[in-house]
């Protein structure tokens, strides 16, 4: 670390920053002390309950949001008013597109989430001066179309039981990311619902409930509660994704 940056827990930076588990990872992991305290005369933690939106298809944006816990959801919505879930966002993900004018989906949150707003105006003109921080939120959306790559492979190739594998293992690395470097099992809440999980990967409700009791019987996961799932073994749910 280079002397001119410093720790999140160096007294010069904000207390908002201090406490925010997704900093060094999200955009503002590039911010040095000085730079954080500018960040933060913008912005403003908000909170949202499951099923609120955010953000409307089509709205004009006038701010930007980085995800400090919970799960966001993105949809499309067709003209006949059929929606569907096109992806997921997880801390430290950034909710919206850099210069845009509006909004090409709708964001909801899919759990109770707690975000870092701010405003469209003030973090453009920090872009525009901060090449470090450009290219954070580049990398972001570089690895978003990535993602959104796979989703594409998963849906038009995978199987029934590849397909509800791949999204566990997604869930879990974004969920929990540092215990999803070691072999210990990881629980967690699903954001969706089953009905949800069946809209996101083209599936029938029936046949991911069928899935999940058959990673079940095959000691994969445990199905805790309804939405509540601990992964036992992820080598080889690894290798269920294909």
């Amino acid at each position: 670390m280079s002397a001119g940056r410093q720790d999140v827990h160096n007294s010069n930076v904000p207390a908002l920053c201090q406490s925010c588990e997704a900093r060094h990872n999200g955009m503002c992991g590039v911010l040095n002390a000085d730079e954080l305290l500018a960040f933060a005369k913008h912005t403003r933690v908000v909170r949202h309950g499951a099923g609120e939106e955010l953000l409307s298809e089509g709205a004009s944006i006038t701010a930007y949001s980085n995800v400090m816990r919970g799960v966001v959801k993105l949809i499309k919505t067709l003209a006949d008013g059929r929606r569907q879930i096109v992806g997921l966002q997880f801390a430290p993900d950034f909710v919206g597109r850099l210069y845009a004018d509006e909004s090409a989906v709708t964001a909801e949150a899919a759990s109770d989430v707690e975000l870092c707003r701010i405003s469209k105006r003030a973090l453009e003109r920090m872009v525009a001066s901060n090449p470090m921080l450009e290219g954070r939120l580049l990398k972001q959306a570089l690895r978003d179309v990535d993602e959104a790559r796979e989703w594409m492979v998963a849906l038009g190739r995978k199987t029934a039981s590849e397909k509800l594998a791949s999204f566990l293992g997604q869930i879990g690395r974004h969920l929990d990311p540092m215990v999803a470097q070691d072999d210990r099992t990881l629980a967690f809440e699903l954001p969706l619902t089953r009905a949800e999980i069946a809209d996101f990967l083209g599936l029938t409700i029936g046949t991911v409930s069928r899935e999940l009791s058959r990673l079940k019987r095959d000691g994969i996961i445990e199905i805790r509660s309804r939405r509540k799932i601990e992964i036992i073994d992820r080598q080889r749910l690894q290798q269920r994704s294909g």
